[in-house]
């Protein structure tokens, strides 16, 4: 089973690895079993599963619901829990006790926090609960952001971005997410930090990457982001299938004797 133990040493040997979203119980157990090392249930769970516009509107509840789900599948990868918004600004204790119910309640190994929350950071891995970071572009502060736009793009913001991964670091986080970030800017903290870094739209110098697995296999509709590479048309796919059942139905040729009961 991975651990973020094998993460570090990854990172020491120049081993890059991946990471992918999972939302629900058999896509979990595919990834596993395909050997994907790093699972996120990630609060992307709202617009790729739920139908929200964004990331906002998914609760603990929801998440908690869709983790449990995952960590019933998944038996060999190292779980991550993404901490929705709202789920830790209000303070540390509430910010503990949440990070707290995704261990206890939904059998993951660790959570996820957006933004430079150093002492919810802190406290929660004081509480014995691994953190992974995330900066650069940060969903859950999409109205703050003015959109999801490329972050860091200027010096000044780069040099804050790298200050905030160092203070990260030394909160105790085990993992960085980078995201939305130019590629030179990502390696220049996946070079200075000493975790590893995961890149999705920070370009190819990061430690790890990861992809939502609805883009992955092309589940979504509508364009996608430029980072994104999509190795399946799953949704093509599915569409062809349930035409052709809808078809032979209609045709009065499904069920036919092979697929009936004597």
């Amino acid at each position: 089973m991975t651990t973020i133990h094998d993460l570090a040493a990854w990172k020491r040997e120049g081993r890059r690895f991946a990471m992918l979203t999972a939302y629900d119980f058999p896509t979990a157990q595919i990834l596993d079993r395909a050997g994907i090392p790093v699972i996120l249930v990630g609060d992307s769970v709202a617009n790729n599963v739920l139908g929200y516009d964004t990331t906002l509107p998914v609760t603990m509840e929801e998440m908690l619901h869709h983790a449990r789900a995952v960590s019933r599948g998944a038996k060999e990868a190292l779980l991550v829990g993404d901490m929705p918004f709202m789920s830790y600004q209000a303070g540390r204790d509430e910010a503990i006790r949440n990070a707290g119910r995704f261990l206890k309640e939904a059998g993951m190994h660790a959570v996820k926090l957006e933004g430079p929350h150093l002492d919810l950071a802190e406290a929660i891995v004081a509480a014995g609960i691994p953190v992974m970071g995330h900066l650069g572009l940060t969903p859950q502060s999409v109205h703050a952001m003015g959109g999801y736009r490329v972050q860091a793009r200027e010096d000044e913001a780069a040099q804050r971005l790298l200050a905030e991964a160092q203070a990260l670091e030394k909160s105790g986080i085990f993992s960085l997410v980078l995201e939305g970030i130019p590629s030179d800017v990502a390696r220049r903290v996946t070079e200075t930090v000493t975790v590893p870094t995961i890149g999705i739209g920070a370009g190819p110098s990061c430690d790890g990457q990861v992809l939502v697995f609805h883009d992955l296999v092309g589940l979504r509709e509508g364009r996608y982001p430029k980072f994104v590479k999509t190795y399946a048309d799953l949704r093509g796919e599915v569409t062809r299938a349930v035409r052709a059942f809808a078809d032979e139905v209609e045709a009065g040729t499904f069920p036919d004797e092979p697929h009936s009961y004597s």
